[in-house]
């Protein structure tokens, strides 16, 4: 279980989201941990896995669409 303070702001405009959309709080709090938790994990997983960069012109080539 988790418990959490938020400034009064974000609390009000969070429920009001909530009560829009027919969720709860909690939900909405749910999906953003878990969104952040898998950014995370693929960020991590790019940096010990690093790839040779390509700049702008490389990746239009490469797509086709500089023809």
């Amino acid at each position: 279980m988790l418990s959490i303070s938020l400034d009064p702001e974000i609390e009000r405009r969070l429920s009001e989201l909530a009560k829009r959309h027919g969720k709860t709080m909690a939900d909405y709090a749910r999906e953003l941990i878990e969104d952040d938790i898998e950014d995370i994990y693929t960020a991590e997983a790019r940096l010990a896995d690093p790839q040779p960069t390509l700049t702008v012109d490389q990746v239009r080539k490469e797509l086709g669409l500089d023809d």
